[in-house]
């Protein structure tokens, strides 16, 4: 490429440009900081994207199209990857005909997470090949590795990106990718994907192979690189760690390692031996700590407390120098609040003043267990409020049962609340129960997303739509109701003073659009007129 051709990309952004000149033909994922913004620019740029349900279904899709011979991208952030997980596992058997790339975003230090898990763990329980990025460039060039990997071997393979590489922005040279894609088209095979007991202790094997061949083939791969430096200090790195170590430590011998699994174990083994000293810098989990001891390699790794929060180079720096003092705290930062006008206000102060249990769960409402409302009990992960509400329901005295309430979003409703609103249905707790769904039509936590229950696509032209009063009663349920709680806030305490008292299931659909969406329902219509105009 010419260097005209020079760009400022945030990781995210570079991930979706590669998608696009390798000719993917699909990408599909849920959006979940800090992921969201791939396939948005995938869509941007002209590539064929779509917002599914939740994280789960988006890989079956792109599964399927890669079942077709295509190349298929699906995004999500890590605790996306639990919901995906089970078809995950599996498509390191089946394999795939074209390419599957599964980009997990995983977020140290929790800046928009329930949890801080590790992802790199997932590659080796399923057996899939991964790729770590340490910035925009290597975002760009191991997304097309990926592809190539994936083709060549017939696996999917696992970008795992973190929150400093997909938000941060730094210069990527682009080039081309090394093959066009084939023309999708659908060859039978019924042993290699058809994953019966019989066919899938013949995949397992087959899946082992593979992997043993690209171990061996990483020996030597352009993805990992040797820094000459001094022999006193070698640095073993991945992934954003190795930009900290690199800075705390420029004089230091290095070896980034960007397929991180399957290991080159016996290159990390020849750069141990030729150190005096070796400390493994990763940020997380001590995944490659762990590893490389159990390879028999004796390295360093970094003090337990270290494994939380992001790394930085300041304490890369005390990782290095054996420091374990504790770190100064962190100044305090203004906690997020619900907007002024938001329906969910209302929501919450009427919860509270009842004083409801409320199983709470992930979205902007979330925010409701923050002053002044203090009215969210539980939130455990995306769709858990209806069964842990209908789990104390079934447990608490009959008094205390009476005051449990499930709340939900519509974009969360959608991604997994739809079993738990059969579970109500089916396992009734003997005091009834109250589900209040808010729906303000769109992902709103995220960056303000279509949904299924939007009736616009991620490109936001019309589309079917998910009803959920209509759900609701076509499932048998008598007590259904839709309220708008600003407009008046005395009929909606009315249904939840009901509900609680009915006996029966109840679900309370608060609709109101969210303040935020309406300036962007103009700019995206504006943006369809235009587009119209020119098709």
């Amino acid at each position: 490429m010419a260097k005209e051709e020079r760009l400022f990309l945030s990781g995210n952004e570079a991930v979706a440009l590669a998608a696009r000149r390798a000719g993917v033909a699909l990408g599909a994922g849920y959006p979940g900081t800090p992921s969201t913004e791939i396939l948005e620019r995938f869509s941007d740029l002209g590539g064929c994207a779509q917002w599914s349900p939740n994280e789960k279904v988006a890989f079956e899709v792109a599964l399927g199209a890669a079942f077709g011979g295509a190349r298929a991208v699906v995004t999500m952030k890590h605790v996306g990857l639990n919901v995906a997980a089970d078809p995950f596992f599996t498509a390191a058997y089946t394999g795939v005909s074209g390419a599957l790339v599964v980009v997990s975003a995983d977020d140290p230090g929790l800046a928009s997470s329930q949890n801080e898990q590790d992802n790199r763990r997932y590659a080796v329980a399923a057996g899939v090949p991964m790729l770590e990025p340490a910035d925009s460039q290597d975002a760009f060039d191991y997304f097309l590795a990926a592809i190539e990997l994936s083709e060549r071997w017939g696996l999917p393979v696992l970008l795992r990106m973190t929150t400093r590489v997909c938000h941060s922005k730094t210069v990527v040279w682009p080039r081309a990718a090394p093959s066009p894609p084939g023309v999708p088209h659908f060859e039978r095979d019924i042993v290699g994907r058809v994953m019966i007991p019989k066919y899938a202790r013949l995949a397992h094997r087959r899946l082992r192979r593979k992997l043993a061949e690209i171990a061996a083939w990483n020996e030597t791969s352009p993805v990992n690189n040797l820094l000459a430096g001094d022999q006193a200090l070698g640095l073993i790195s991945s992934g954003i760690a190795f930009m900290h170590a690199r800075e705390a430590a420029p004089q230091a011998a290095m070896l980034k390692l960007g397929l991180t699994y399957p290991l080159p174990l016996e290159q990390i083994r020849r750069f141990v031996a030729g150190v005096d000293r070796c400390l493994v810098i990763e940020e997380g989990e001590p995944y490659l700590v762990d590893a490389l001891r159990a390879a028999g390699i004796t390295v360093e790794g970094k003090p337990d407390v270290f494994r939380f929060d992001e790394l930085n180079v300041s304490r890369v720096r005390k990782i290095m120098a054996g420091d374990v003092a504790p770190e100064a705290a962190a100044p305090a930062e203004r906690p997020p609040q619900l907007c002024p006008g938001c329906p969910h206000r209302a929501v919450f102060e009427t919860l509270s003043k009842l004083q409801c249990i409320v199983a709470g769960d992930i979205g902007c409402y979330t925010l409701g267990v923050l002053p002044p409302f203090e009215a969210l009990d539980t939130c455990v992960c995306m769709g858990a409020s209806i069964g842990v509400g209908l789990g104390l329901r079934h447990v608490l005295p009959a008094a205390q049962a009476r005051r449990v309430v499930s709340v939900i979003g519509d974009s969360t409703f959608v991604h997994s609340g739809l079993t738990g609103l059969v579970e109500m249905i089916y396992n009734p707790p003997a005091t009834g129960h109250v589900l209040v769904i808010l729906d303000n039509n769109t992902t709103a936590m995220t960056g303000l997303q279509e949904h299924p229950g939007t009736g616009r696509t991620l490109d936001h032209r019309p589309t079917g739509r998910v009803v959920f009063e209509d759900v609701a009663r076509a499932l048998g349920l008598n007590r259904v109701f839709v309220v708008d709680p600003l407009a008046d806030r005395a009929a909606f305490e009315k249904l939840i003073v009901e509900g609680l008292a009915a006996g029966e299931p109840s679900v309370v659909i608060v609709r109101r659009p969210c303040l935020l969406i309406a300036e962007k329902h103009r700019e995206r219509q504006q943006a369809a007129t235009e587009r119209s105009g020119t098709e």
